[in-house]
């Protein structure tokens, strides 16, 4: 697998839905917890942007070390984040181009009229440029997958 790629068991996934379709229309947010690309559990996180969660999400850093401390707790790390785009594809903004780091993997779940569709990873380039889509390991692919959490919250 290369470091582009990004594995999610089918718990994971459908965890992972499942909360971008509980909050739209407006866009939910979580971390990605497991290990060498493998990613064992989503934690979810709250959405606390100011500019309106329907078009924004917003992690703090007191819900970033929330998230470390889960990954610590799980026995994982911390491998990236996800969030849902409501009524938009499943492709980087802007915003998110803004607020990326290059060292996580970015999972977005496009949810249209509440039901969620595509699902895609995205790293950002080292010179923070733009991002390269990943290629998304879906299901059992996992090895893991018999222990894959749902989202904690």
């Amino acid at each position: 697998m290369s470091e582009r790629d990004l594995s999610l068991a089918a718990a994971v996934e459908g965890a992972i839905r499942r909360h971008g379709e509980e909050t739209y229309p407006h866009e939910c947010c979580g971390a990605l917890v497991g290990r060498d690309g493998r990613v064992e559990a989503a934690v979810a996180l709250p959405n606390t942007t100011d500019e309106g969660p329907r078009r924004r999400f917003l992690v703090r850093p007191s819900d970033y070390r929330l998230a470390e401390q889960r990954a610590r707790e799980l026995g994982g790390e911390l491998l990236g984040f996800y969030h849902s785009h409501p009524d938009h594809p499943a492709r980087p903004s802007q915003y998110d181009l803004d607020h990326a780091w290059p060292t996580f993997a970015y999972v977005i779940v496009s949810v249209a009229a509440g039901a969620a569709g595509d699902i895609t990873v995205w790293r950002l380039k080292d010179d923070r440029s733009t991002f390269e889509e990943g290629t998304l390991q879906h299901g059992d692919e996992n090895p893991d997958s018999h222990s894959a959490a749902a989202v904690h919250r």
